[in-house]
């Protein structure tokens, strides 16, 4: 886990548009990852639409938000269209699979953990 302004190595990502997202390009700027396991779900939608709702917010902080999961940027355009995303990067962090994530971040590599996260939306949802 990292903590709030802490100063993370380089990456490079591919957005839903299969343009390149480099963290180094962006310095001087904050980055605000926010990471998305299931994509395609109310939960992760509802994360994704308000970083784009709340774009010139963040803008205004100085702060590019960027949404990343490890689906392929097919189905990241694919999604993005359906729920109407138009200025907010949606990151693959396809291969090696969730490699950004592992290294950095956050794993959700326990079946487990991905279990009791569906079993509490499932819960919270029907």
């Amino acid at each position: 886990m990292i903590s709030v302004g802490e100063i993370v190595e380089d990456f490079e990502l591919k957005n839903q548009d299969r343009n390149s997202f480099r963290l180094s390009d962006y310095k001087g700027k904050k980055i605000l990852l926010s990471f998305h396991p299931l994509p395609w779900t109310p939960v992760c939608r509802d994360q994704m639409l308000s970083l784009e709702r709340n774009y010139d917010r963040f803008s205004s902080l100085n702060t590019i938000p960027v949404g990343i999961s490890v689906d392929i940027t097919f189905s990241k355009k694919a999604w993005a269209d359906a729920i109407g995303i138009k200025r907010l990067r949606m990151l693959s962090d396809f291969w090696p699979h969730g490699a950004v994530a592992q290294i950095r971040f956050i794993q959700y590599n326990s079946f487990l953990q991905l279990k009791r996260y569906l079993s509490s939306w499932k819960r919270n949802n029907f």
